[in-house]
């Protein structure tokens, strides 16, 4: 479907639906545990459909009901799934299934969309092999198979993006041996705190070093049955939030938790650098900005989920912005640098692209066709700067938006965004 955006103000009230980063940890957690567990407001949408589904082939059993889900693990002792496991658009799932299924003795394969076959999976690969994990790949990328028994010890893992270190953080515990994780570099590393919380609240036992270098994880650990409410999604959070400072007549935001660990609740601060107001008196509230948002450098290693709508941002507001060391952004579900850069030029943004970033000069914007490229994060950027655009805009593919936004639209039309969709090419 095709999204057509007439330039709107919007105003009222939204709540921030859960995390994906925590449902899919929770729904790990939760396959690995011997009982029931149960996890209050998860996110449903497209993404962690696919890990439920997966899980459920591992062979955990699933009873839905209003808010909630009760997941019967399996204690750590998988069914063989025959066929093997689509995880769709899923990377975060693929990853965190991944170390687990080489906990089995028999091979268990991987296979998703055309964007997940894109996405790297060889750190992880190479970093389980060291471990004892025989693995059967093409490129090192989807589709392959994988199959243990792991054992303890020292293995070395790709620090590109967090999520290989958080998978390998929740496999290897139930291990019989110690074992120990050694990086060069890490990004993302507030992805690592979200982990890290969950095992701490089930738990787990873990030691690391202060810059998440380099960790000792005892054996012979156990999951247990939990019962976890899911925390709002921060990265959700940001979309609503750019296009209430630049579009804006007062919104609040509910449902936000700051104490949590997600890097993305950076982003408020990050906005209100640039000049946002943002009120928080219970519920977070943003106010009409007095004039455009500043240019300023920001910063965007902990929060690269956000590297599309704060380019939004950066597109609308006075002065250059710089968005600096966040080379992981180009091995996403897209290369989000290129592919913002590009869509956002459409519009008439002036950008240059860096190998880790972006600079924009900032200014207005005016409609265009553009594109997702089956990127959810940017097909909502992109509807979030037509609300702000000179003239229509018509986004296509922006169903891509289930992936962790399933009521992307229903929402923002509640807010008074003059969203149609429209089938393509019509």
């Amino acid at each position: 479907m095709d999204l057509k955006v007439v330039p709107s103000r919007i105003r009222g009230s939204i709540a921030v639906i859960g995390s994906k980063s925590h449902t899919i940890r929770g729904i790990t957690a939760a396959l690995l545990a011997e009982g029931t567990s149960t996890l209050v407001a998860p996110l449903e949408s497209a993404d962690t459909r696919s890990t439920l589904t997966a899980a459920c082939r591992l062979g955990a059993t699933v009873k839905e009901l209003p808010g909630r889900w009760e997941i019967t693990g399996t204690g750590g002792r998988f069914t063989d799934p025959g066929s093997p496991l689509d995880l769709g658009n899923s990377g975060t799932g693929l990853r965190m299934l991944t170390s687990v299924a080489a906990l089995q003795n028999f091979p268990i394969g991987f296979d998703g969309d055309s964007s997940l076959r894109t996405r790297l999976m060889s750190g992880l690969l190479s970093a389980l092999e060291k471990l004892g994990a025989k693995v059967e790949s093409r490129g090192g990328k989807c589709p392959f198979r994988i199959s243990g028994p792991l054992h303890g010890g020292a293995t070395e893992v790709d620090g590109t993006t967090s999520q290989f270190l958080t998978s390998l953080l929740f496999a290897l515990p139930v291990l019989p041996e110690d074992s120990t994780i050694d990086l060069e570099f890490l990004h993302e590393k507030p992805y690592v705190g979200i982990t890290l919380a969950w095992l701490d609240a089930l738990g787990i036992r873990w030691s690391g070093s202060e810059d998440m270098l380099h960790w000792r994880i005892p054996g012979g650990q156990k999951y247990h049955p939990f019962e976890r409410v899911i925390p709002a999604d921060f990265s959700t959070a940001a979309f609503p939030l750019v296009a209430a400072a630049v579009a804006g007549e007062g919104v609040e935001i509910r449902n936000l938790d700051f104490d949590d660990a997600q890097g993305d609740k950076q982003v408020f601060a990050l906005l209100e650098e640039m000049g946002a107001k943002i009120r928080r008196d219970g519920e977070l509230f943003v106010e009409p900005a007095s004039g455009k948002l500043q240019g300023r450098t920001l910063d965007l290693n902990a929060t690269p989920d956000a590297l599309p709508v704060m380019a939004v941002a950066a597109a609308l507001a006075d002065g250059e912005t710089r968005l600096v060391n966040v080379p992981q952004a180009r091995v996403k579900e897209t290369d989000r640098i290129a592919v913002i850069t590009a869509e956002l030029t459409k519009m008439g943004a002036e950008i240059e692209e860096l190998p880790d970033g972006m600079v924009i000069r900032g200014g207005s914007l005016h409609g265009a066709k553009v594109h997702s490229h089956g990127d959810h994060r940017i097909g909502m950027a992109l509807a979030v700067a037509g609300l702000a655009a000179e003239g229509e805009t018509v986004v296509g593919e922006i169903e891509a938006a289930e992936v962790t936004y399933p009521d992307f639209v229903r929402d923002f039309r509640a807010l008074g965004a003059d969203f149609e969709l429209i089938p393509e090419n019509d």
